[in-house]
This record gives C-alpha cells, sequence and structure tokens, in this order.
C-alpha cells in the first residue's frame, strides 16, 4: 500500500490528537464514577460478616448434603 502513514494523514492527526485523548478522559470519568458506585453500593449493604461467621462445614454425607 503507498501513500502517506495514517498518523500522516488529517484523520490519522485528528484520531492522536483529539480522538484518544478524548478516550481517555472517558475512560477516567467512567473508572471515578464505577468507584463511587462500589463505594455507594458497599455503604447501603452494610459491614461485612465477620470471617468466623462465613465459614461452615458440610454435614456429613456425600456432595450433595445426603
Amino acid at each position: 500500500m503507498s501513500g502517506p502513514e495514517f498518523f500522516q494523514t488529517y484523520m490519522g492527526q485528528d484520531f492522536y490528537q483529539v480522538t484518544m485523548p478524548s478516550l481517555v478522559r472517558e475512560l477516567a470519568r467512567l473508572n471515578d464514577n464505577v468507584e463511587r458506585l462500589v463505594a455507594v453500593a458497599e455503604r447501603l449493604a452494610g459491614p461485612p460478616p465477620s470471617s468466623s461467621a462465613s465459614v461452615s462445614t458440610s454435614p456429613p454425607g456425600d456432595s450433595e448434603g445426603r
């Protein structure tokens, strides 16, 4: 293929100078919003159960509990 490389074209320059930085900013905003959403969800869910309460033993028998 002959001709200029993509980065040498107007569309390529626009992509690298405008589109990519915009995508990076939007990904950063998305990450910030997800972190805030997780914090709210954790706050609404209450404190996590204690580690000793989460350990349970299976009753004797096969893997289906019989």
